[in-house]
């Protein structure tokens, strides 16, 4: 039977920003946990879930906050509120240290991850061909990848140089006093900073929060903030204010990557849009069930615990790495499980095409994977490594070490291929 012939083109129908895309990368894309490799490369917690387990079967031996998912409930969809769980997320962020003032589940919104969020609020406040968000790099990539599947427009004001990362409070203040200010509708400020681990001060977000002017929204978001000093996290302060956002997620100290539960902390104006426009069973059963477990006493010690291990194993980092030759300066804060840290050359320069040898032959040689982030603003020649446990973060040094003498005794390769590499062993989000 021959063909019929269609009217139908793809190039015709679809949106051309989404035609443009190019399609991006994330850290599993490449490589995957096949039981040998050491993965510290995507700032998951690899001490495990903050979850108590329950080993038996017998239900007398259960404790409350095992984590539990109840398989025999599928059959029916999940609570589209989620307020228990919302109320959980609120008992861990009301510290009074930054109001006295109480938030409440109507401050809050949930999603698939933070990512859910990030673009929630892009077509919440931003008209696709007309506005802009603002970000500051280096930065996560996802807020720029979201805006470009929105049509939503950039403006990048970097962050100020290394070591400090802080954000360019004069910069952004004269941007959003700009004639073209009225179409930036939503700032993006990552604290602790991605691939940064930088801080940002509190009282440099209220001077962009006061600006006297500019209608918008400050998005913080604080994946890391667990790792940081106690207190740092601004979760509460949105009672204060009402274009404030608070970003968060069970993926990294709580070590709950793979059931994708993300917040986001804000008034309760802007929440009830966030919830107006999500889709209505956004949160699952099980991520439901299992993020409460993590939320409740026994939980949070889980928690705990695995954080000091890895904040033992970030300080040996910071110990052990600066003894290694070929090791540069670390770039960056140290508020989060991983650290910026640069690769120089025989010379002792901070170099991407070293940086670039390092990372690869670590992952196709070693099993052993960091992340390249060479051609971010500010940060040449470095790679970011995730902290790992005792036993990785040992086989990552004696594997560094080695693979820093084989890049300083063979000739580094040049030119166009090699930039080609740097790009897209850069381009990956994670």
């Amino acid at each position: 039977m021959a063909a019929k012939k269609s009217p139908f083109n793809l190039q015709a129908c679809a949106r051309p920003n989404i035609l443009a895309l190019e399609p991006y990368r994330c850290a599993r894309d490449d490589y995957k946990d096949d039981g040998t490799n050491i993965l510290l490369d995507a700032n998951e917690n690899a001490f495990g879930p903050a979850i108590p387990l329950r080993w038996s079967s017998h239900s007398d031996e259960a404790e409350e906050g095992d984590a539990y998912v109840d398989l025999f409930g599928l059959h029916r969809y999940p609570d589209p509120h989620q307020h228990p769980l919302k109320q959980l997320l609120c008992n861990l962020r009301n510290t009074h240290v930054h109001t006295l003032k109480n938030i409440t589940p109507e401050n809050l919104f949930v999603g698939v991850g933070s990512d859910e969020a990030i673009d929630a609020l892009l077509r919440c406040f931003c008209v696709p061909g007309k506005d802009r968000i603002l970000v500051c790099p280096p930065t996560y990539g996802m807020y720029s990848v979201s805006a470009q599947v929105n049509d939503v427009g950039l403006v990048k004001v970097p962050l100020l140089p290394a070591p400090e990362f802080a954000i360019d409070v004069p910069a952004i203040i004269s941007t959003l006093s700009s004639p073209e200010a009225s179409n930036v509708k939503i700032i993006y400020v990552c604290s602790p900073g991605n691939p940064t681990g930088s801080l940002i001060k509190k009282e440099d977000l209220q001077q962009v929060l006061e600006h006297p002017t500019w209608n918008g929204v400050v998005v913080l978001d604080e994946a890391y903030i667990d790792f940081a000093p106690e207190g740092s996290s601004l979760a509460e302060w949105v009672a204060e204010w009402p274009n404030l956002v608070v970003l968060q997620t069970l993926s990294k100290a709580f070590g709950l990557a793979g059931i994708r539960l993300g917040a986001a902390f804000t008034s309760p104006p802007i929440a009830s849009l966030l919830n107006n426009l999500k889709a209505p069973y956004n949160i699952s059963n099980p991520t439901s069930q299992i993020a409460t477990s993590a939320l409740m006493p026994r939980g949070l010690q889980i928690m705990e615990a695995n954080k000091a291990g890895i904040i033992e194993q970030r300080n040996r980092l910071l110990e052990e790495l600066p003894k290694v030759e070929g090791i540069g300066r670390f770039r960056g804060g140290t508020c989060s499980n991983f650290l910026l840290v640069e690769i120089v050359d025989s010379q002792g320069n901070p170099n991407n095409a070293t940086a670039l040898k390092v990372y690869e032959t670590l992952a196709h040689n070693r099993g052993v994977v960091v992340r390249f982030r060479g051609k971010e603003h500010g940060c040449l020649g470095c790679v970011r490594i995730t902290v790992g446990t005792k036993n990785e973060v040992t086989r990552f040094l004696n594997e560094i070490k080695e693979v820093l003498k084989q890049a300083h005794s063979e000739e580094i390769p040049s030119g166009s291929e090699e930039e080609k590499k740097e790009n897209e062993a850069n381009a990956v989000i994670s």
